[in-house]
Protein backbone atom coordinates (compact mmCIF):
# COMPACT_ATOMS: atom_id res chain seq x y z
CA UNK A 1 0.00 0.00 0.00
CA UNK A 2 1.15 3.54 -0.66
CA UNK A 3 0.02 5.03 2.67
CA UNK A 4 1.18 3.68 6.08
CA UNK A 5 -1.29 1.39 7.86
CA UNK A 6 -2.34 2.85 11.23
CA UNK A 7 -4.43 1.30 14.02
CA UNK A 8 -6.32 3.09 16.81
CA UNK A 9 -7.19 1.02 19.92
CA UNK A 10 -9.98 2.38 22.16
CA UNK A 11 -10.54 0.79 25.60
CA UNK A 12 -11.02 2.15 29.12
CA UNK A 13 -8.70 -0.47 30.65
CA UNK A 14 -5.02 0.61 30.36
CA UNK A 15 -3.71 -2.98 30.53
CA UNK A 16 -5.86 -4.06 27.58
CA UNK A 17 -4.85 -1.00 25.59
CA UNK A 18 -1.15 -1.51 26.13
CA UNK A 19 -1.37 -5.29 25.63
CA UNK A 20 -3.18 -4.97 22.31
CA UNK A 21 -0.86 -2.18 21.14
CA UNK A 22 2.19 -4.30 21.90
CA UNK A 23 0.69 -7.42 20.34
CA UNK A 24 -0.28 -5.65 17.08
CA UNK A 25 2.86 -3.62 16.41
CA UNK A 26 3.99 -6.01 13.70
CA UNK A 27 0.69 -5.55 11.84
CA UNK A 28 0.85 -1.78 11.36
CA UNK A 29 3.21 1.11 10.79
CA UNK A 30 1.71 2.90 13.79
CA UNK A 31 -0.53 1.91 16.73
CA UNK A 32 -2.17 4.56 18.98
CA UNK A 33 -4.54 4.20 21.93
CA UNK A 34 -7.38 6.14 23.56
CA UNK A 35 -9.51 5.60 26.68
CA UNK A 36 -12.76 7.42 25.77
CA UNK A 37 -14.85 8.25 22.70
CA UNK A 38 -13.77 11.91 22.87
CA UNK A 39 -10.09 10.98 23.03
CA UNK A 40 -10.58 8.56 20.15
CA UNK A 41 -12.28 11.21 18.00
CA UNK A 42 -9.46 13.69 18.72
CA UNK A 43 -6.93 11.08 17.57
CA UNK A 44 -9.02 10.08 14.57
CA UNK A 45 -9.45 13.67 13.38
CA UNK A 46 -5.72 14.36 13.73
CA UNK A 47 -4.47 11.09 12.23
CA UNK A 48 -5.14 8.77 9.30
CA UNK A 49 -6.25 5.43 10.74
CA UNK A 50 -7.31 2.55 8.54
CA UNK A 51 -8.42 0.34 11.47
CA UNK A 52 -10.19 1.19 14.73
CA UNK A 53 -10.55 -1.45 17.48
CA UNK A 54 -13.02 -0.27 20.13
CA UNK A 55 -14.60 -1.66 23.30
CA UNK A 56 -18.36 -1.16 23.30
CA UNK A 57 -18.58 -0.07 26.96
CA UNK A 58 -16.63 3.15 27.37
CA UNK A 59 -16.85 5.88 30.06
CA UNK A 60 -19.07 8.87 29.35
CA UNK A 61 -22.36 9.23 27.55
CA UNK A 62 -21.16 7.70 24.26
CA UNK A 63 -20.18 4.07 23.69
CA UNK A 64 -18.16 2.13 21.16
CA UNK A 65 -21.11 1.57 18.84
CA UNK A 66 -21.62 5.32 18.50
CA UNK A 67 -17.88 5.69 17.89
CA UNK A 68 -18.11 3.18 15.04
CA UNK A 69 -20.99 5.16 13.49
CA UNK A 70 -19.06 8.45 13.75
CA UNK A 71 -15.88 6.91 12.33
CA UNK A 72 -17.73 5.39 9.34
CA UNK A 73 -19.51 8.69 8.68
CA UNK A 74 -16.26 10.67 8.62
CA UNK A 75 -14.20 8.12 6.71
CA UNK A 76 -16.31 5.27 5.24
CA UNK A 77 -13.23 3.27 4.15
CA UNK A 78 -12.12 2.82 7.78
CA UNK A 79 -12.38 -0.74 9.10
CA UNK A 80 -13.82 -1.11 12.64
CA UNK A 81 -13.67 -4.08 15.02
CA UNK A 82 -15.69 -3.95 18.28
CA UNK A 83 -14.90 -5.77 21.55
CA UNK A 84 -17.21 -6.41 24.50
CA UNK A 85 -17.44 -8.50 27.65
CA UNK A 86 -21.21 -8.80 27.25
CA UNK A 87 -21.66 -10.34 23.85
CA UNK A 88 -25.20 -10.96 22.65
CA UNK A 89 -26.68 -11.62 19.22
CA UNK A 90 -28.50 -8.27 19.30
CA UNK A 91 -25.29 -6.41 20.13
CA UNK A 92 -23.39 -8.16 17.34
CA UNK A 93 -26.14 -7.41 14.81
CA UNK A 94 -26.21 -3.75 15.86
CA UNK A 95 -22.42 -3.47 15.57
CA UNK A 96 -22.45 -4.92 12.08
CA UNK A 97 -25.38 -2.72 11.10
CA UNK A 98 -23.36 0.35 12.05
CA UNK A 99 -20.53 -0.76 9.79
CA UNK A 100 -18.28 -2.87 12.04
CA UNK A 101 -16.05 -5.33 10.21
CA UNK A 102 -16.17 -7.89 13.03
CA UNK A 103 -17.29 -8.50 16.63
CA UNK A 104 -15.08 -10.09 19.32
CA UNK A 105 -15.98 -11.01 22.94
CA UNK A 106 -13.81 -10.71 26.03
CA UNK A 107 -11.59 -12.11 27.39
CA UNK A 108 -9.62 -11.14 24.29
CA UNK A 109 -7.71 -13.95 22.62
CA UNK A 110 -4.65 -12.18 21.17
CA UNK A 111 -4.15 -14.81 18.47
CA UNK A 112 -7.78 -14.46 17.40
CA UNK A 113 -7.61 -10.68 17.26
CA UNK A 114 -4.35 -10.90 15.29
CA UNK A 115 -6.15 -13.08 12.74
CA UNK A 116 -9.00 -10.56 12.51
CA UNK A 117 -6.55 -7.68 12.17
CA UNK A 118 -4.71 -9.54 9.39
CA UNK A 119 -8.06 -9.97 7.63
CA UNK A 120 -8.82 -6.28 8.11
CA UNK A 121 -5.42 -5.31 6.68
CA UNK A 122 -6.04 -7.48 3.62
CA UNK A 123 -9.59 -6.10 3.30
CA UNK A 124 -8.26 -2.54 3.33
CA UNK A 125 -5.53 -3.43 0.83
CA UNK A 126 -8.10 -4.84 -1.60
CA UNK A 127 -10.34 -1.78 -1.13
CA UNK A 128 -7.39 0.50 -1.80
CA UNK A 129 -6.32 -1.43 -4.91
CA UNK A 130 -9.88 -1.45 -6.23
CA UNK A 131 -10.17 2.30 -5.70
CA UNK A 132 -6.85 2.94 -7.45
CA UNK A 133 -7.86 0.64 -10.32
CA UNK A 134 -11.13 2.54 -10.81
CA UNK A 135 -9.29 5.85 -10.76
CA UNK A 136 -6.70 4.63 -13.26
CA UNK A 137 -9.38 3.18 -15.52
CA UNK A 138 -11.36 6.42 -15.40
CA UNK A 139 -8.18 8.37 -16.13
CA UNK A 140 -7.32 6.05 -19.01
CA UNK A 141 -10.85 6.44 -20.35
CA UNK A 142 -10.64 10.21 -20.24
CA UNK A 143 -7.28 10.20 -22.00
CA UNK A 144 -8.17 7.72 -24.72
CA UNK A 145 -11.92 8.15 -25.24
CA UNK A 146 -12.74 4.68 -23.90
CA UNK A 147 -16.05 5.77 -22.43
CA UNK A 148 -19.56 4.39 -22.46
CA UNK A 149 -22.45 3.18 -20.35
CA UNK A 150 -24.00 0.39 -22.41
CA UNK A 151 -24.11 -3.18 -21.15
CA UNK A 152 -21.80 -4.28 -23.97
CA UNK A 153 -19.28 -1.61 -23.04
CA UNK A 154 -19.45 -2.43 -19.32
CA UNK A 155 -18.74 -6.08 -20.10
CA UNK A 156 -15.71 -4.98 -22.13
CA UNK A 157 -14.42 -2.83 -19.25
CA UNK A 158 -14.90 -5.69 -16.80
CA UNK A 159 -12.78 -7.91 -19.03
CA UNK A 160 -10.07 -5.23 -19.30
CA UNK A 161 -9.98 -4.89 -15.50
CA UNK A 162 -9.68 -8.64 -15.06
CA UNK A 163 -6.91 -9.09 -17.62
CA UNK A 164 -4.89 -5.88 -17.27
CA UNK A 165 -2.90 -6.71 -14.15
CA UNK A 166 -1.39 -9.89 -15.62
CA UNK A 167 1.24 -10.70 -18.22
CA UNK A 168 -1.15 -12.85 -20.27
CA UNK A 169 -0.88 -12.48 -24.05
CA UNK A 170 -3.99 -10.77 -25.45
CA UNK A 171 -5.50 -10.84 -28.94
CA UNK A 172 -7.88 -7.92 -29.61
CA UNK A 173 -10.33 -8.41 -32.48
CA UNK A 174 -12.66 -5.81 -33.89
CA UNK A 175 -13.57 -3.75 -36.92
CA UNK A 176 -11.37 -0.95 -38.19
CA UNK A 177 -11.83 2.19 -36.11
CA UNK A 178 -13.43 0.41 -33.15
CA UNK A 179 -10.61 1.35 -30.76
CA UNK A 180 -8.35 -1.69 -30.59
CA UNK A 181 -5.20 0.34 -29.89
CA UNK A 182 -7.04 2.26 -27.17
CA UNK A 183 -7.89 -1.06 -25.52
CA UNK A 184 -4.23 -2.09 -25.75
CA UNK A 185 -3.16 1.18 -24.14
CA UNK A 186 -5.72 0.73 -21.37
CA UNK A 187 -4.37 -2.78 -20.69
CA UNK A 188 -0.90 -1.26 -20.39
CA UNK A 189 -1.94 1.75 -18.28
CA UNK A 190 -3.75 -0.48 -15.77
CA UNK A 191 -0.97 -3.04 -15.48
CA UNK A 192 2.09 -3.33 -13.25
CA UNK A 193 4.07 -2.45 -16.40
CA UNK A 194 2.48 1.00 -16.70
CA UNK A 195 5.78 2.73 -15.83
CA UNK A 196 7.49 0.86 -18.67
CA UNK A 197 7.28 1.66 -22.40
CA UNK A 198 4.22 1.11 -24.58
CA UNK A 199 5.33 0.46 -28.17
CA UNK A 200 2.79 0.13 -30.98
CA UNK A 201 3.89 -1.43 -34.27
CA UNK A 202 1.68 -1.54 -37.35
CA UNK A 203 2.82 -4.74 -39.05
CA UNK A 204 0.77 -3.98 -42.15
CA UNK A 205 2.78 -0.82 -42.78
CA UNK A 206 6.22 -2.48 -42.65
CA UNK A 207 7.80 -3.95 -45.80
CA UNK A 208 8.64 -7.63 -45.44
CA UNK A 209 12.35 -6.91 -45.97
CA UNK A 210 12.48 -4.67 -42.89
CA UNK A 211 10.09 -6.53 -40.62
CA UNK A 212 12.61 -8.87 -38.97
CA UNK A 213 15.01 -5.99 -38.29
CA UNK A 214 12.25 -3.85 -36.83
CA UNK A 215 11.06 -6.60 -34.50
CA UNK A 216 14.36 -8.09 -33.36
CA UNK A 217 16.97 -5.45 -34.20
CA UNK A 218 20.32 -5.99 -35.95
CA UNK A 219 24.05 -5.85 -35.30
CA UNK A 220 26.43 -3.47 -37.03
CA UNK A 221 27.37 -4.87 -40.45
CA UNK A 222 24.61 -7.48 -40.43
CA UNK A 223 23.55 -6.36 -43.92
CA UNK A 224 24.23 -3.57 -46.39
CA UNK A 225 23.38 -0.26 -44.72
CA UNK A 226 23.59 -1.58 -41.15
CA UNK A 227 26.12 1.02 -40.03
CA UNK A 228 25.35 0.62 -36.33
CA UNK A 229 23.70 -1.72 -33.86
CA UNK A 230 19.95 -1.18 -33.69
CA UNK A 231 17.64 -2.51 -30.96
CA UNK A 232 14.36 -3.98 -32.19
CA UNK A 233 10.83 -3.55 -30.90
CA UNK A 234 11.13 -6.45 -28.44
CA UNK A 235 14.21 -4.86 -26.91
CA UNK A 236 12.76 -1.34 -26.86
CA UNK A 237 9.58 -2.48 -25.10
CA UNK A 238 11.36 -4.49 -22.38
CA UNK A 239 9.55 -4.05 -19.07
CA UNK A 240 6.48 -2.73 -20.85
CA UNK A 241 3.98 -3.69 -23.54
CA UNK A 242 4.54 -4.45 -27.22
CA UNK A 243 1.38 -3.90 -29.28
CA UNK A 244 1.45 -5.72 -32.63
CA UNK A 245 -1.33 -4.18 -34.70
CA UNK A 246 -2.61 -5.88 -37.86
CA UNK A 247 -0.99 -9.13 -36.74
CA UNK A 248 -2.66 -11.01 -39.63
CA UNK A 249 -0.48 -9.06 -42.12
CA UNK A 250 2.72 -10.71 -40.90
CA UNK A 251 4.34 -12.91 -43.60
CA UNK A 252 4.89 -16.66 -43.18
CA UNK A 253 8.61 -16.50 -42.28
CA UNK A 254 8.06 -13.82 -39.67
CA UNK A 255 5.22 -15.89 -38.21
CA UNK A 256 7.77 -18.64 -37.49
CA UNK A 257 10.19 -16.14 -35.90
CA UNK A 258 7.45 -14.61 -33.74
CA UNK A 259 6.24 -18.04 -32.64
CA UNK A 260 9.77 -18.92 -31.52
CA UNK A 261 9.95 -15.80 -29.33
CA UNK A 262 6.57 -16.51 -27.76
CA UNK A 263 7.49 -20.13 -27.05
CA UNK A 264 11.06 -19.69 -25.81
CA UNK A 265 11.00 -16.10 -24.57
CA UNK A 266 14.30 -15.49 -26.38
CA UNK A 267 15.48 -13.94 -29.64
CA UNK A 268 18.65 -12.71 -31.32
CA UNK A 269 19.38 -9.58 -33.31
CA UNK A 270 20.04 -10.11 -37.02
CA UNK A 271 23.72 -10.88 -37.40
CA UNK A 272 24.12 -11.54 -33.70
CA UNK A 273 24.76 -14.74 -31.76
CA UNK A 274 23.82 -13.66 -28.23
CA UNK A 275 20.33 -14.70 -27.16
CA UNK A 276 18.35 -11.88 -25.59
CA UNK A 277 15.55 -12.44 -23.10
CA UNK A 278 12.14 -11.12 -24.07
CA UNK A 279 10.56 -9.04 -21.28
CA UNK A 280 7.63 -7.44 -23.07
CA UNK A 281 3.97 -8.27 -22.69
CA UNK A 282 2.52 -9.04 -26.12
CA UNK A 283 -0.84 -7.58 -27.11
CA UNK A 284 -1.86 -8.04 -30.75
CA UNK A 285 -4.86 -6.95 -32.80
CA UNK A 286 -6.58 -7.59 -36.10
CA UNK A 287 -9.69 -6.47 -37.98
CA UNK A 288 -9.78 -9.67 -40.05
CA UNK A 289 -11.33 -13.06 -39.33
CA UNK A 290 -8.18 -14.73 -38.03
CA UNK A 291 -9.88 -18.09 -37.46
CA UNK A 292 -10.90 -18.20 -41.10
CA UNK A 293 -7.30 -17.42 -42.07
CA UNK A 294 -6.16 -20.35 -39.91
CA UNK A 295 -8.67 -22.62 -41.66
CA UNK A 296 -7.45 -21.37 -45.05
CA UNK A 297 -3.82 -21.98 -44.09
CA UNK A 298 -2.71 -18.35 -44.43
CA UNK A 299 -2.04 -17.94 -40.70
CA UNK A 300 -0.26 -20.48 -38.53
CA UNK A 301 -2.56 -22.31 -36.13
CA UNK A 302 0.12 -22.71 -33.46
CA UNK A 303 0.89 -18.96 -33.56
CA UNK A 304 -2.82 -18.17 -33.32
CA UNK A 305 -3.13 -20.21 -30.12
CA UNK A 306 -0.04 -18.51 -28.67
CA UNK A 307 -1.46 -15.07 -29.39
CA UNK A 308 -5.03 -15.91 -28.40
CA UNK A 309 -4.43 -16.75 -24.71
CA UNK A 310 -6.97 -14.06 -23.78
CA UNK A 311 -9.28 -12.97 -26.62
CA UNK A 312 -10.97 -9.57 -26.40
CA UNK A 313 -13.67 -8.67 -28.91
CA UNK A 314 -14.30 -4.94 -29.34
CA UNK A 315 -17.92 -4.36 -30.41
CA UNK A 316 -18.58 -2.05 -33.37
CA UNK A 317 -20.23 1.26 -32.57
CA UNK A 318 -23.56 0.16 -34.06
CA UNK A 319 -23.79 -2.54 -31.37
CA UNK A 320 -23.52 -0.02 -28.54
CA UNK A 321 -25.57 2.88 -29.82
CA UNK A 322 -26.42 4.00 -26.28
CA UNK A 323 -22.79 5.15 -25.97
CA UNK A 324 -22.90 7.45 -29.01
CA UNK A 325 -24.28 10.52 -27.14
CA UNK A 326 -21.60 10.10 -24.43
CA UNK A 327 -18.84 9.77 -27.01
CA UNK A 328 -20.16 12.66 -29.09
CA UNK A 329 -20.29 14.99 -26.07
CA UNK A 330 -16.81 13.85 -25.00
CA UNK A 331 -15.29 14.53 -28.42
CA UNK A 332 -17.22 17.81 -28.70
CA UNK A 333 -15.68 19.15 -25.49
CA UNK A 334 -12.26 17.75 -26.37
CA UNK A 335 -12.07 19.42 -29.79
CA UNK A 336 -13.61 22.72 -28.66
CA UNK A 337 -10.75 22.97 -26.16
CA UNK A 338 -8.11 21.78 -28.63
CA UNK A 339 -9.13 24.15 -31.43
CA UNK A 340 -9.94 27.07 -29.09
CA UNK A 341 -13.61 27.18 -30.06
CA UNK A 342 -16.46 28.31 -27.79
CA UNK A 343 -18.40 25.51 -26.13
CA UNK A 344 -20.89 23.92 -28.52
CA UNK A 345 -23.92 21.68 -28.11
CA UNK A 346 -25.73 19.18 -30.33
CA UNK A 347 -29.50 19.46 -30.76
CA UNK A 348 -31.65 16.47 -29.81
CA UNK A 349 -32.65 15.91 -33.47
CA UNK A 350 -29.00 15.92 -34.56
CA UNK A 351 -28.04 13.61 -31.71
CA UNK A 352 -30.80 11.19 -32.69
CA UNK A 353 -29.47 11.08 -36.25
CA UNK A 354 -25.96 10.43 -34.90
CA UNK A 355 -27.38 7.61 -32.78
CA UNK A 356 -29.16 5.79 -35.61
CA UNK A 357 -26.42 6.22 -38.22
CA UNK A 358 -24.57 3.11 -39.39
CA UNK A 359 -20.98 4.28 -38.56
CA UNK A 360 -18.99 1.87 -40.73
CA UNK A 361 -15.83 3.62 -39.52
CA UNK A 362 -16.88 3.16 -35.88
CA UNK A 363 -15.54 5.42 -33.11
CA UNK A 364 -12.79 6.81 -35.34
CA UNK A 365 -15.40 8.02 -37.84
CA UNK A 366 -17.53 9.58 -35.08
CA UNK A 367 -14.47 11.32 -33.68
CA UNK A 368 -13.52 12.72 -37.09
CA UNK A 369 -17.08 13.90 -37.77
CA UNK A 370 -17.27 15.75 -34.45
CA UNK A 371 -13.88 17.39 -35.02
CA UNK A 372 -14.98 18.51 -38.50
CA UNK A 373 -18.17 20.02 -37.07
CA UNK A 374 -16.27 21.85 -34.32
CA UNK A 375 -13.90 23.39 -36.85
CA UNK A 376 -16.40 24.25 -39.61
CA UNK A 377 -19.67 25.16 -37.82
CA UNK A 378 -19.54 28.78 -36.58
CA UNK A 379 -22.68 28.64 -34.41
CA UNK A 380 -22.75 27.35 -30.84
CA UNK A 381 -25.37 24.73 -31.70
CA UNK A 382 -24.97 21.86 -34.17
CA UNK A 383 -28.24 21.04 -35.90
CA UNK A 384 -29.41 18.05 -37.93
CA UNK A 385 -29.02 19.91 -41.23
CA UNK A 386 -25.35 20.56 -40.52
CA UNK A 387 -24.41 16.90 -40.16
CA UNK A 388 -22.41 15.35 -43.04
CA UNK A 389 -24.58 13.81 -45.79
CA UNK A 390 -22.66 10.52 -45.68
CA UNK A 391 -24.24 9.60 -42.35
CA UNK A 392 -26.66 6.81 -43.26
CA UNK A 393 -29.57 5.99 -40.98
CA UNK A 394 -29.67 2.35 -42.06
CA UNK A 395 -26.56 0.15 -42.44
CA UNK A 396 -26.06 -0.99 -46.01
CA UNK A 397 -25.50 -4.72 -46.39
CA UNK A 398 -23.49 -6.03 -49.29
CA UNK A 399 -25.80 -8.15 -51.44
CA UNK A 400 -24.03 -11.20 -52.81
CA UNK A 401 -27.11 -13.38 -53.47
CA UNK A 402 -30.88 -13.29 -53.46
CA UNK A 403 -32.22 -13.38 -49.92
CA UNK A 404 -34.91 -15.81 -48.87
CA UNK A 405 -38.31 -14.55 -47.72
CA UNK A 406 -37.44 -15.54 -44.15
CA UNK A 407 -34.23 -13.50 -44.28
CA UNK A 408 -36.06 -10.45 -45.64
CA UNK A 409 -38.72 -10.80 -42.93
CA UNK A 410 -36.12 -11.10 -40.17
CA UNK A 411 -34.21 -8.09 -41.48
CA UNK A 412 -37.36 -5.97 -41.54
CA UNK A 413 -38.36 -7.18 -38.07
CA UNK A 414 -34.94 -6.38 -36.63
CA UNK A 415 -34.98 -2.89 -38.17
CA UNK A 416 -38.51 -2.22 -36.84
CA UNK A 417 -37.52 -3.29 -33.31
CA UNK A 418 -34.32 -1.25 -33.41
CA UNK A 419 -36.12 1.90 -34.54
CA UNK A 420 -38.85 1.42 -31.90
CA UNK A 421 -36.23 0.98 -29.17
CA UNK A 422 -34.46 4.17 -30.22
CA UNK A 423 -37.74 6.09 -30.41
CA UNK A 424 -38.64 4.99 -26.88
CA UNK A 425 -35.16 5.50 -25.38
CA UNK A 426 -34.80 1.72 -24.94
CA UNK A 427 -37.73 1.63 -22.47
CA UNK A 428 -38.87 -1.95 -22.96
CA UNK A 429 -42.48 -1.65 -21.79
CA UNK A 430 -43.12 1.39 -23.98
CA UNK A 431 -41.36 -0.26 -26.93
CA UNK A 432 -43.38 -3.48 -26.54
CA UNK A 433 -46.61 -1.47 -26.40
CA UNK A 434 -45.65 0.50 -29.53
CA UNK A 435 -44.89 -2.73 -31.40
CA UNK A 436 -48.02 -4.48 -30.15
CA UNK A 437 -46.16 -7.38 -28.50
CA UNK A 438 -45.54 -8.54 -24.93
CA UNK A 439 -42.42 -7.49 -23.01
CA UNK A 440 -41.42 -11.15 -22.91
CA UNK A 441 -41.65 -11.42 -26.71
CA UNK A 442 -39.67 -8.19 -27.11
CA UNK A 443 -36.97 -9.49 -24.76
CA UNK A 444 -36.72 -12.72 -26.78
CA UNK A 445 -36.45 -10.81 -30.08
CA UNK A 446 -33.81 -8.43 -28.64
CA UNK A 447 -31.68 -11.39 -27.58
CA UNK A 448 -32.17 -13.05 -30.96
CA UNK A 449 -31.07 -9.97 -32.90
CA UNK A 450 -28.42 -8.77 -30.39
CA UNK A 451 -30.28 -5.52 -29.62
CA UNK A 452 -29.30 -4.22 -26.15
Amino acid sequence: MDEPFQILIVDDEPNIRSGLAKGLRNYADRVDTAGTVNEALDCFNAGNYQLVIADIRLPGDRDGLELVSLVKQRKPATTAIVITAHGTVDTAVEALRRGAFDFITKPVDLNLIRQQVARAVEHHRLQDENHQLKERLAEAGEMTGIIGNSRTFKELLAQIRQVADTDATVLIQGESGSGKELIARALHDLSQRSQGPFLAVNLGALPESLLESELFGHEKGAFTGASRQKPGCFEQSAGGTLFLDEITEIPAKSQVDLLRVLELGQYARIGGEAMLQSDARIVSATNRDIRQMVDEGTFREDLFYRLNIVPIFVPPLRERREDIPLLADHFLQQFCNRHRRPAKSITSAAMKLLTISSWPGNVRQLRNVIERLVVTIPSDEITESELPPELNTVPKATVTRNRTLAEVTESAEREAIEQALLSNDFHREQTAKALGVSVRTLHYKMNRYGLH
